[in-house]
Parts: C-alpha cells; sequence; structure tokens
C-alpha cells in the first residue's frame, strides 16, 4: 500500500527560510534509510505559498487565487511518497524522521485501483495502466 506523507508548513517555511546544513544532512540520511529498504517512491520540498497560486472551480467559471495563503496550519511545505506494508509500518517509519522543532506530519493512504470497485470499469482501468506506463516511460526516456 502507499502513502502519502504531507509536512505541514510553519512561520519558518512560509517565510522561505532554508533548513540548516545539519538538517539537510540527517534528512539526506533519513532518505538514504528509506530508498534503500524500498519504501520511498518520491519526496521533495515545497517552496513557499507566496509562490503559488489556487484555482477556485464554480461551475464553468474558473478563479486564480495568488499565494501566500494565511493559514500555515491548512498547507504542506514537502511530502513523501512511500510503498509499506502497512499503515503502522508506515507510522514507524515517520516516528523516525529527523525533525525536532514542532513539526506536524499528517500521513494519507493513497487510493489503489482496486479501491474504487464498479466503477472502475475495465475500460478506466486499461486507461489508468497506460497512463501510468507513460509517464514511467517519459521519467526514463
Amino acid at each position: 500500500m502507499r502513502f502519502m506523507v504531507l509536512v505541514k508548513a510553519n512561520k519558518d517555511t512560509e517565510a522561505g527560510v532554508m533548513p540548516t546544513e545539519q538538517m539537510l544532512t540527517a534528512m539526506g540520511k533519513y532518505n538514504e534509510e528509506l530508498v534503500k529498504a524500498g519504501v520511498m517512491l518520491a519526496g521533495e520540498g515545497l517552496h513557499p505559498t507566496s509562490k503559488g497560486a489556487r484555482v477556485r472551480f464554480s461551475g464553468k467559471q474558473r478563479t486564480v487565487i495568488d499565494g501566500p495563503f494565511s493559514e500555515t496550519k491548512e498547507l504542506i511545505c514537502g511530502y513523501w511518497l512511500w510503498q509499506v506494508r502497512s499503515r503502522e509500518e508506515a507510522i514507524e517509519w515517520l516516528k523516525r524522521a529527523p525533525f525536532d522543532g514542532g513539526e506536524e506530519v499528517e500521513l494519507r493512504q493513497v487510493f489503489e485501483l482496486e479501491d474504487f470497485g464498479a466503477e472502475m470499469t475495465p475500460e478506466l482501468r486499461e486507461q489508468e495502466k497506460r497512463l501510468v506506463a507513460e509517464m514511467a516511460a517519459k521519467k526514463n526516456g
């Protein structure tokens, strides 16, 4: 099963404060452990919301809202995508993360095709498989 690990933003990340060399070193070591264990599929840090935008949908109308966004407790500053055997395994990996400044990290399971039931028709399943293969080919090509 896959889990998205969402690192919540805070005042410093929203101000564009970059991590220290010590934190980058610790995070690099942690990420290396995740990769060697076959857990980490992806992971990135995100720029502050001052460089971002949101698009609000209302019927056919689209409204673009430029950052920054004020509610930092609702924002993320980074993420991982992990492949693990269980929610408990994901939690155990997350507890080892080298955070020490009051960070809050959210763990969410990613839907798999079988989670969608009959609504995911054979045609939609084939389309999804084709798109996944195309993305992999572009990534590797």
